[in-house]
């Protein structure tokens, strides 16, 4: 396992879940999930977030920047690198969170 992902090195989000052939479902969002990553580990390359969350690189910059949009992140340059900050006291956007920090949120894993 990797210590920034905790998952097994075979892990495959896109697999489909057995007879269904549906995707498998995660109790957080892929802005969850990034957000996660990003908490774990602040120098993570976007190519390793999106290959962890199982998303294109496209989506993953797409979630970056709503994440710094809605004050729960913050980009720093170091070098030619990003490192980035999560903003521990940001509230959950949607309404059954209200009050919830993302420290809170974050504390849990």
């Amino acid at each position: 396992m990797s210590p920034t992902t905790d998952l097994p090195p075979d892990h495959d989000p896109s697999s489909p879940d057995g007879a269904a052939g549906r995707r498998p479902w995660t109790l957080l969002s892929n802005h969850g999930h990034v957000l996660v990553c990003l908490a774990r580990d602040p120098h993570m390359r976007v190519r390793d977030i999106a290959a962890t969350v199982g998303i294109t690189e496209r989506a993953c910059y797409r979630i970056v920047g709503d994440l710094e949009r809605a004050g729960m992140l913050r980009r720093e340059r170091v070098g030619r690198n990003n490192r980035y900050v999560v903003d521990l006291a940001a509230s959950l956007r949607h309404p059954a969170w209200r009050g919830v920090r993302a420290a809170d949120l974050l504390a849990i894993g």
